[in-house]
């Protein structure tokens, strides 16, 4: 791992956030350390993606403090979050490519957006160093619905990658993936963390993901509508008393299919 662990690279203070009069979670506070990889945990409709858009700057929260490197970010006016924005990429859930582009043109589209003044080739050779990074040069020319689920992920990871961020936000990013295409898109979060030192904070309900890769992580609870335990996937699987939590956490896995054979079936 790449940082210093002991450092908070996000810091998150009473944060309470929702829609017009409909509160969505309160109360909410951790820290994300330097290098981790975080989760944040919690069944359907308990406010994970709304957590994420206050985090990234898509959804003001009601009270409470987000900071980056000791910086409010809600504190800045629009250009210090737009440039504060810029220190962090997104993957969206199902990639959120645009259609009508090829691959290497999604990549390119926050580079052309962000460094307006920086010659074509120098984007091109940008964009192809990302896509290496995810392994998908092969694919560059290839538009999202010529890509598998697994490759149009990469994709995303690649344009959330483009501006060399500090932290990297992953909505869901194994959802709908097939059991191997998931665990191939986990080692790649964990190479680029272990690479290029990113702190990755990840919205996810997938078990393997959670205990496989993540360092910390936080819960959120539908009926409180506030973080109900903290602390690594793993940990909590093994000490956290509260029932929702271990219903979650313990839940079982669908059994794999096989082809007859003994084998799993691809």
């Amino acid at each position: 791992m790449i940082g210093n662990p002991k450092i908070a690279k996000l810091t998150v203070s009473g944060l309470a956030f929702g829609y017009a009069e409909q509160m969505v979670q309160h109360d909410v506070s951790f820290e994300v350390k330097t290098g981790s990889i975080f989760a944040v945990m919690g069944v359907s409709g308990c406010g994970k993606s709304t957590l994420l858009k206050a985090l990234i700057g898509l959804l003001r929260p009601s009270t409470g403090s987000v900071r980056f490197d000791e910086t409010n970010y809600w504190s800045l006016d629009d250009r210090g979050r737009e440039e504060m924005g810029r220190r962090f990429g997104v993957l969206f859930q199902g990639a959120a490519l645009w259609s009508s582009m090829t691959a290497e043109e999604n990549v390119a589209l926050p580079l052309e957006m962000m460094l307006s003044k920086l010659p074509k080739a120098a984007i091109d050779r940008l964009v192809q160093v990302k896509l290496s990074l995810v392994g998908l040069i092969a694919g560059r020319k290839a538009r999202p619905a010529d890509l598998s689920g697994g490759m149009r992920q990469r994709v995303g990871l690649a344009r959330a990658l483009s501006l060399d961020p500090e932290i990297l936000f992953l909505d869901e990013p194994s959802t709908g993936l097939d059991p191997i295409s998931a665990k191939r898109f986990d080692d790649l979060i964990v190479e680029l963390r272990d690479g290029l030192g990113i702190t990755i904070v990840m919205v996810s309900h997938e078990l393997p993901s959670l205990f496989g890769i993540c360092d910390d992580g936080i819960f959120l609870d539908a009926e409180t509508q506030t973080a109900i335990a903290h602390g690594s996937p793993k940990l909590l699987r093994e000490t956290c008393v509260h029932p929702t939590v271990r219903a979650f956490m313990n839940r079982a896995q669908p059994a794999e299919k096989t082809n007859g054979n003994g084998h799993v079936a691809q």
